[in-house]
């Protein structure tokens, strides 16, 4: 099933935000000690059938705003301490983002923290606005991704879109411990699909590098009614087999979790 990236699933058309917060749960380069200013946006264009976030990204719970009003969240973000500007979930509102941006830049970091499933061509008209991609990876086989995600064509949007990230962002910058400048590549392992994880880990060994910073996620919580396999969460095993293919193919920077990190306890309310 192909569509227009970005166009929303849920048929979210007008800028829609649900949550703004300081948001301390992000990988710590990117949370850091004051929060990253997370702006959660309604809508989604994947429609992933595990979603922790379901009720902004299927039913769209939000508020609607204007360019102006999106400006003003930014300001008082930043004026809050924010360590950066996180723009969560953003693709389908990418021309109304750029537009505020075209109005007030803040002076930190603004964040890109995306499923992954881009075009090409939006990232290259994020070049001289995004500073930090804050990437999902989340599926090689394109089966899984149309049986899980609507989207068979993910791997193949994704791995183009993350490439191009690399090239607005060639290199990670620091400051004070938070990235200022890079890429950071996202994947949730998923229950029973742990060779997948291994095709993805490697497709970004060879594509990217082993310096990548890499965050292997094992928070896979199953939604309610779920089905088998993703009806529940990962085995010590299933997560260690992973993380062991991660210390063969030899990376350097990266963020794992404890197993005790699957629970709903990490999603913002909304």
């Amino acid at each position: 099933m192909n569509r227009k990236i970005n166009a929303g699933f849920c048929g979210v058309k007008n800028l829609k935000i649900a949550k703004a917060m300081l948001h301390f749960w992000e990988e710590p380069i990117i949370s850091g000690k004051n929060g990253s200013g997370a702006i959660f946006f309604s809508g989604c264009p994947l429609k992933c059938e595990y979603c922790q976030n379901h009720e902004i990204s299927f039913d769209g719970k939000g508020e609607e705003k204007t360019v102006l009003q999106l400006v003003e969240i930014i300001k008082d973000l930043e004026s809050e301490g924010a360590e950066n500007i996180n723009f969560v979930t953003p693709t389908h509102f990418t021309n109304e983002i750029i537009a505020a941006l075209d109005i007030y830049k803040p002076k930190i970091p603004i964040v890109w923290n995306t499923s992954g499933y881009e075009t090409v061509e939006t990232i290259k008209k994020l070049k001289n606005y995004v500073d930090v991609y804050l990437t999902d990876l989340k599926y090689f086989s394109s089966e899984l991704s149309l049986k899980y995600s609507k989207a068979k064509d993910y791997f193949e949007n994704a791995s183009k879109a993350i490439l191009e990230m690399r090239k607005n962002q060639p290199k990670d910058i620091f400051k004070n411990g938070i990235m200022q400048k890079g890429v950071i590549v996202r994947h949730l392992v998923l229950p029973s699909h742990y060779e997948d994880s291994k095709l993805i880990l490697n497709w970004i060994k060879n594509n990217l590098g082993k310096q990548t910073y890499i965050s292997v996620m094992s928070q896979f919580t199953p939604q309610k009614n779920a089905k088998a396999p993703l009806n529940r969460t990962l085995t010590p095993l299933e997560y260690k087999i992973v993380l062991k293919e991660c210390e063969k193919l030899g990376f350097t920077n990266g963020f794992i979790q404890e197993l005790t990190s699957a629970t709903s306890a990490y999603t913002p309310k909304f």
